[in-house]
């Protein structure tokens, strides 16, 4: 073979690799954009589920409650079931279950029977169910979420809330927020960092009255009329209704009911 056609097949096999390597480079990218299965999209199925009641009723309850609330064994629901699996895969879920439950026989229940605990754990966590039934094949692919959040507390007296009205000048140097909707319970500290209003700016005018203690630390008078978002200490009163401010923002520059 000649010199010119030696460099030649060189070259061709140079730029073969080169494609070959764009193109898995590309299909790694592909893959890695592909969005994350998780268990809010109905990894397991109503049957699965009803089993896994059945199953965890006669070998889990006792030590975490009918309800998973927990009692010697750690709650398998709400805040604690967040801290320790949201944001991890499935497996590791599954595996913590069937290496430590029952706790007198653990991983004597078999795998299919421990899948549908995990789905009824899924479940009791606010999850909905699906067509196909959870598999040992599928758990290392199906991220967990945080689960069922809990309902913000009631209302009363020093309650934390948010409400949205109408910022209207009151007696002397006050300030009310008119039409407001009924206060809500935010699960937020006073001295936390301030959040965006979120889901409470579609909310509809109504008809509280709250009246805003230091609301000239927030120079009002440039939002006078405006459509406002305003969270803090709610202070009820024979006479009135009285709101701290710890967030104060702008939702509309004008406001009708």
């Amino acid at each position: 073979m000649t010199p010119q056609r030696v460099a030649l097949a060189a070259s061709i096999f140079v730029s073969a690799m080169t494609l070959a390597v764009g193109i898995a480079l590309r299909s790694d990218t592909v893959r890695a954009q592909e969005p994350v299965k998780t268990v809010a999209d109905g990894v397991f199925t109503e049957a699965q589920a009803v089993r896994g009641y059945a199953a965890y009723d006669l070998a889990c309850s006792n030590c975490h409650r009918a309800n998973l609330a927990g009692a010697d064994g750690p709650a398998l629901r709400d805040e604690r079931f967040t801290r320790n699996f949201a944001g991890k895969d499935l497996k590791t879920l599954y595996t913590k279950i069937a290496t430590t439950m029952p706790r007198s026989a653990a991983g004597s229940l078999g795998d299919s029977v421990y899948l549908d605990i995990v789905a009824h754990v899924l479940k009791e966590n606010g999850f909905p169910a699906g067509t196909q039934e959870l598999t040992l094949e599928a758990l290392g692919g199906v991220q967990v979420l945080p689960g069922r959040p809990k309902p913000p507390p009631p209302v009363g007296d020093f309650s934390y809330v948010e409400a949205v009205g109408c910022l209207s000048p009151g007696p002397g140097s006050t300030w009310v927020l008119t039409n407001a909707t009924e206060p809500v319970s935010v699960v937020v500290s006073p001295e936390s960092a301030p959040e965006r209003p979120g889901d409470a700016a579609t909310r509809a005018l109504g008809d509280e009255t709250f009246h805003l203690l230091d609301a000239m630390a927030y120079s009002p008078e440039q939002y006078k009329g405006h459509k406002m978002y305003v969270r803090g200490l709610l202070i009820k009163l024979a006479s009135e209704q009285r709101m701290t401010i710890s967030a104060f923002e702008t939702l509309a520059p004008s406001c009708t009911k």
